[in-house]
């Protein structure tokens, strides 16, 4: 009976998805560190094609899980829904662009590879930071909820770093 009729219609107004944004963000940090072996960083290229392929396939998967997770027995997928879904998690992807860049211009600018893999660490740290405290802002949250955040996000940055320092010496 159901057949054809989606489980959640598309909202009207989409609203920024900041948790995809701080999200992404961190993963992106993570996906630095992961590259940065003792001995030597990823070059910028290859920082570059794992940021962008990560976020790519995280984002595939959080919109299949998505997805997957709201259906009902006999229930069909809309293509509007699919569209409204893959929106909602974009930002996932695009926090990985700006530490890809920054790895980028590094080359550009000629210096070695830990520049380019520190760089991008702190860009997608200072993402991830500036997104938990836009959100706090944007929410209308109390000033104290939003440093909070934004605390526990520099903490979580902080670790990040203290794993890249372990693992790059």
């Amino acid at each position: 009976m159901n057949e054809g009729r989606t489980v959640a219609e598309p909202e009207p107004e989409e609203r920024a998805d900041y948790a995809g944004a701080v999200y992404g963000s961190l993963l992106a940090a993570s996906v630095v560190v992961g590259a940065s072996p003792r001995e030597e960083p990823a070059s910028p290229a290859t920082l570059i094609a794992l940021l962008l392929a990560t976020g790519f396939v995280f984002w595939l998967a959080h919109v299949y899980a998505r997805l997957v997770g709201d259906r009902r027995h006999a229930v069909r997928l809309s293509r509007a829904e699919i569209r409204s879904v893959g929106r909602h998690e974009w930002p996932l992807v695009q926090a990985m662009f700006p530490p890809a860049v920054a790895a980028g211009l590094c080359r550009l600018l000629g210096l070695p590879d830990s520049a380019a893999s520190w760089t991008a660490l702190v860009v997608a740290l200072c993402g991830q930071v500036g997104w938990s405290a836009v959100a706090g802002a944007r929410s209308n949250a109390p000033v104290s909820l939003t440093v909070l955040t934004v605390v526990v996000n520099l903490f979580l940055g902080l670790i990040i770093v203290a794993l890249k320092v372990l693992l790059s010496h």
